[in-house]
Parts: C-alpha cells; structure tokens; sequence
C-alpha cells in the first residue's frame, strides 16, 4: 500500500505530461503529414526555410516549387510547413 502511494505522484506527473505535451504535439504532427499528403499541383506553400511558392509538379517523395520570380526548386514533401489558403 505505502508502495502505490509512493508512485502516486510520479503517475499522476506522467499522466499530466502527456495530455499537456505530448498527446497536443502528435495531434500536430499528424495534421501536418496529412497536409504534406495531400498537396497538389497549384497550391501555395510555405517550407520550413521560409520560401514562398507555388507547387509546379510533385511525385511520391517530391516536388517542384516554384517561386515568384519564375525559379523552379526541387524540394522533399516533409520540407513544406504550411499550405497557404487559396483565397
């Protein structure tokens, strides 16, 4: 009994963590990769270094992006942070 007692509070903490830290960062992953997934040709796009483009073609692993100035990169899917909304 004195033992469970014992462990109580280092439970509780792990408990705490991980619906304040961890289950809120998986949540955002996940949503990222469904983003990164399901990019198109024609969507606008941030990476994660800050480029501005728009997508000029992409495969499986992949993709062309294109930036204002008409210069064409070859970038990886997992390299995009956000897709802007097409307004």
């Amino acid at each position: 009994m004195d033992t469970l007692v014992g462990l109580l509070p280092i439970i509780l903490m792990f408990v705490i963590f991980y619906f304040l830290l961890i289950r809120p960062q998986q949540k955002k992953q996940k949503k990222v990769q469904q983003m990164q997934t399901e990019l198109q040709k024609g969507d606008r796009i941030i990476t994660i270094g800050g480029l501005h483009g728009t997508i000029h073609a992409l495969d499986e692993a992949t993709l062309i992006v294109s930036a204002q100035d008409g210069t064409q990169m070859k970038f990886d899917r997992s390299s995009i942070r956000e897709k802007l909304n097409q307004d």
